[in-house]
């Protein structure tokens, strides 16, 4: 009798709890779908020491996840080198940060013996801002987004989009292996790890609605957006049409600085001709593909290297200065701008 007259109640405590259990997996799923873009944030330490402005000093590295080989680690002592030398704030990676396929999860020593051990510098102890490429879909992709990795190693800062806020640049980090079609309608002997990515084509529109509204609302002085395929190349994958036609109008049309990437293992500046915007690949970091390259458009091309290396950024209120290194340290492309010079044009 007494569980009789509870049992009305019963009902409804399990019928809440049931409604409760369906809207946070409903949640969930949404948020696999959203794209929602997070900010972190990294002022230099020069403003930290001087409250009236300072510079912020990074280097980007691509592709370069090879345990050591391909000169991976002689890259990496260059690195170093000239990461003391800038007294760097950070390192950006644009993906394929394991070869071949990713890692196998959160325990692979791959993480060790391609990021932990190689990256031994005292300057390249700074916060490493991570993408991921094709070749890290190609294993557990979730597992180099794991908060385990940051506790093997304090610098592996990683996630699919986000930004970065560093007072005087804004740095919009985007995911653009799901943006490829062939790796959906061709993947030829490939398995990619898609989760959190379905339903595609609203994964991707969110995310291109998140990366335009960040965009407009950002105040920052330099607008810089990092991914690992180029919008545009001369290297062996050359342009990456699915992102000409989806990206590149967003961020011409919220006055984006620069275009980071990697995916071609080269180096590489290629310069709007109808917009400010400058094209920077940094692919390589470690196997490089000598003499393979698309034709070279002349008038937008400022530099082009099929070797291994590495790019630094250092960026005030009102300047940029670009130099690209190769695997010896030696300097062989050097390019500046100043905001003053992008009123003018």
């Amino acid at each position: 009798m007494v569980l009789n007259h509870h049992l009305p109640h019963i009902l409804r405590l399990v019928m809440a709890v049931l409604g409760l259990m369906c809207l946070a997996i409903s949640s969930n799923n949404n948020n696999l779908v959203k794209g929602e873009l997070q900010t972190l944030t990294h002022y230099p330490v020069a403003q930290v020491q001087d409250s009236a402005g300072g510079l912020l000093s990074f280097l980007v590295v691509g592709d370069w996840g090879r345990k050591g080989t391909h000169n991976q680690s002689q890259v990496a002592f260059q690195m170093g080198r000239i990461g003391e030398k800038l007294d760097i704030d950070f390192v950006i990676s644009t993906g394929d940060n394991f070869y071949d396929k990713g890692l196998i999860d959160e325990h692979d020593p791959a993480f060790e013996e391609s990021f932990t051990n190689i990256y031994t510098a005292t300057s390249l102890q700074k916060p490493w801002y991570t993408v991921l490429g094709n070749h890290d879909y190609r294993g557990n992709a979730l597992a180099q987004l794991s908060p385990l990795l940051k506790q093997k190693d304090s610098k592996w800062v990683c996630l699919k989009s986000f930004i970065l806020d560093a007072d005087v640049a804004e740095l919009f980090f985007i995911d653009t292996t799901p943006f490829q079609d062939k790796y959906f309608t061709d993947p030829e002997d490939q398995v990619y790890d898609w989760r959190g990515i379905f339903p595609r084509r609203k994964y991707l529109s969110n995310l291109l609605k998140d990366l335009d509204m960040a965009l407009r609302e950002s105040t920052a002085k330099w607008k810089i957006v990092v991914g690992h395929h180029p919008i545009k190349s001369n290297g062996h994958h050359g342009d990456t049409q699915e992102l000409v036609a989806q990206l590149l109008p967003i961020l011409q049309a919220n006055n984006v600085d620069f275009y980071i990437n990697g995916h071609d293992h080269c180096l590489e500046h290629i310069s709007s001709q109808d917009s400010p915007l400058q094209f920077f690949t940094s692919g390589g970091g470690s196997k490089a593909w000598s003499g393979d390259m698309s034709s070279i458009t002349s008038e937008a091309t400022k530099f082009y290297y099929d070797g291994q290396g590495f790019m630094s950024m250092q960026i005030t209120q009102d300047d940029v200065q670009v130099i690209f290194f190769d695997v010896f340290g030696k300097a062989l492309h050097k390019w500046s701008t100043s905001k003053w010079l992008y009123s003018t044009l």
